[in-house]
Order: C-alpha cells, then sequence, then structure tokens
C-alpha cells in the first residue's frame, strides 16, 4: 500500500528543514537556487503534492473567485445559453491562471451583502450575474467600492455610479436589429422587452425606439411588450400579439428565448414567422440555428465577457484596485430564415 508523502519526508530526501520547503512551495523569499532545485526534485521523486487550502492561507488568499448568480426556483438557469456561455469564459480564464470558479446562489430575498462573501465564502474577488437596479443592490455594490474590493459586473450598469462593469453594446445592437427590419421594408414593428430594472432591457428600449424615430416613424406604445427573458413569457405574450399580428410586419425580441416562446406560441394561432411576420432575437444562442424556420438574432460575445471579467478581477486581485473599469464588446446582427 503506497503512502502518501509529507513535508516532512520531502525535507529529509532534501537534506533542508521543513521551513525550507514550506518557503520553496510559497515562494517566499530569500531561496537559493540551488536548495529550491533539491526541494523541487525531492518533491517529485516522492509524489509530494503541498496541501492547496494550507497554501492559500500562507498566501493569505484562497485562489477561488466567487461568481454571484441569482437563484430562480424552478428555473434551470444553468442550462440557458446566456449563463452557461458567461461561466464558460469565467472557467476558462480562471483555470488558466490556476484560480478556482466558487458559483453561488443568491435569492432575491436574501439581503444583499457582498462583502460578507469575501468573509464567510473566503473568495479573493466576486463576479456578478443578474444583477438588477434596486435600493437595495446598489448599497451592496456602494460598500464593494468604498472597501475597494476586487469585483465586476456582467451585463449590467447603473447609471450615475462607478461601478465596475463589462458589457455589451445594446443600445447599438437594438438599434442596428431595427434598422435591418426598416431598410428590407418592415414598417410596423412591435417589441418584446425584458424587465426594466435591467439595464440592457432599458438599453434596448432605447435603441428600438431611436431607430424608428430616425426614419420618421411614430411610435406605437401599443407595440410595445414586456416579458422577463424566460420562454414561457414569451409564449405568453403571443396571446396579445397575435390579434395584431394582421396589423405587424415585425416583432424584435430582446432575448432568443422570449422570442422562441413566442414563435411557439403565434405558430398554435397558425402564425408563422418568416412568412406572416418577421422575428429577431437577442444573444444568438445556439438554438436559432436548431430550430425552423432558423431565428435571426443579435450575436453577443457572451463567453468573451466572462473572460474578460475573469481577467479585470484577477487583476484586481493581484494588483489592487486602481481605477474605474467600464468595458463595452461590439455585438453584430445575424440574418436567417425568420425575416
Amino acid at each position: 500500500m503506497n503512502t502518501i508523502a509529507k513535508r516532512k519526508d520531502v525535507a529529509k530526501l532534501a537534506g533542508v528543514s521543513e521551513a525550507t520547503v514550506s518557503r520553496v512551495f510559497n515562494n517566499v523569499p530569500p531561496l537559493r537556487e540551488e536548495t529550491k532545485q533539491k526541494v523541487m526534485q525531492a518533491a517529485k521523486q516522492l509524489n509530494y503534492h503541498p496541501n492547496a487550502i494550507a497554501q492559500s492561507f500562507a498566501k493569505g488568499k484562497s485562489q477561488n473567485i466567487g461568481v454571484i448568480v441569482p437563484y430562480l426556483p424552478k428555473v434551470h438557469l444553468l442550462s440557458t445559453s446566456y449563463f452557461s456561455e458567461i461561466l464558460s469564459g469565467i472557467g476558462v480564464k480562471l483555470g488558466e491562471m490556476d484560480y478556482g470558479l466558487l458559483l453561488l446562489f443568491q435569492s432575491s430575498t436574501e439581503p444583499k451583502d457582498y462583502v460578507q462573501l469575501f468573509h464567510t465564502q473566503k473568495v479573493d474577488g466576486c463576479i456578478i450575474l443578474g444583477s438588477q437596479d434596486s435600493i437595495e443592490e446598489r448599497a451592496a455594490l456602494n460598500q464593494l467600492q468604498e472597501l475597494a474590493l476586487p469585483y465586476c459586473l456582467v451585463n449590467q450598469t447603473f447609471e450615475g455610479t462607478s461601478f465596475h462593469s463589462i458589457d455589451a453594446m445594446h443600445y447599438e445592437g437594438s438599434s442596428q436589429a431595427v434598422s435591418i427590419l426598416l431598410e428590407k421594408g418592415y414598417k410596423r414593428i412591435a417589441f418584446l422587452n425584458g424587465p426594466k430594472s435591467y439595464s440592457n432591457s432599458l438599453e434596448r428600449l432605447s435603441g428600438y425606439e431611436s431607430a424608428l424615430q430616425e426614419k420618421g416613424i411614430e411610435l406605437n406604445d401599443d407595440w410595445i411588450f414586456q416579458g422577463n427573458y424566460s420562454r414561457k413569457s414569451g409564449f405568453q405574450a403571443a396571446a396579445d400579439i397575435g390579434p395584431l399580428i394582421p396589423h405587424l410586419d415585425a416583432i424584435f425580441a430582446s432575448n432568443d428565448r422570449m422570442a422562441i416562446g413566442l414563435m411557439q406560441g403565434l405558430s398554435e394561432q397558425g402564425f408563422q414567422a418568416g412568412r406572416d411576420y418577421a422575428l429577431i432575437g437577442y444573444d444568438d444562442s445556439d438554438i436559432c440555428s436548431m430550430i425552423s424556420p432558423k431565428l435571426s438574432s443579435v450575436n453577443v460575445p457572451l463567453f468573451e465577457m466572462g473572460q474578460i471579467a475573469a481577467e479585470t478581477v484577477l487583476t484586481m486581485v493581484e494588483r489592487g484596485v486602481t481605477e474605474q473599469i467600464q468595458v463595452r464588446l461590439p455585438v453584430t446582427v445575424i440574418e436567417r430564415a425568420s425575416i
């Protein structure tokens, strides 16, 4: 039976003290190169692996970044392309830098206290997904800001603040999508938006309105609908939008899940996207190319946003927070059979 090598075994084989072995693995100077090589050679020979937890205490770091996502009962959040793409980007970047990802679910009913997570979960930094604009949220983020703790928001900004964020150009994406519909001759365009507590919902609404106004088309509030970014809310919106189809040319939905739910709901009423109305979604998830007709959508670089968010927080962890960080990535409209 093989025994697990311990620090004292490495010290004995290398002819040094246990304290020296500890200094080598925690990279604590002063260290002679010859001594370091002896210890590393002995560790390799004995197949010794230092205790990661002990190392983190020695370094004063956990080597973990907390990723906070909203907890929604009965919703398989991580199965959605939106969250899985961002989390994949975060995970890849953290892995490259030898950091772990600690997934933290937060219910909307829980008190907002991100600072506490640094103490209870022992994270070195945090990335916040699904944040919504509220008094409590702003107060919790202000705490992080005042204490100069490493954090970053993804796909959410707060007007009038200097919170760190990685986001996409949602106003431009929305404006481009509606402009493409207008160029194709569609003038009567409805809009299915998400909750206004999300900054990207407000930006997409603004882009929709601006594109119409630039062409001298009067806004019709009766053609603006609101869902909650779920497929179910898109399906439910079909009950209100269906009777308007004879008067509408096109619909722009503020995410793919709502767009697909809407397609399904309208299909049950006998209306088909690409034939009876044009439809553009948002996010360009994989399913857009799998359904029939294939869904036109605004491509958002979610994976890259996750990567940049992770890189941003790691830089803060390693070098400290020096200045406000707000990044916006470009988006692109992908045209398919639904228009």
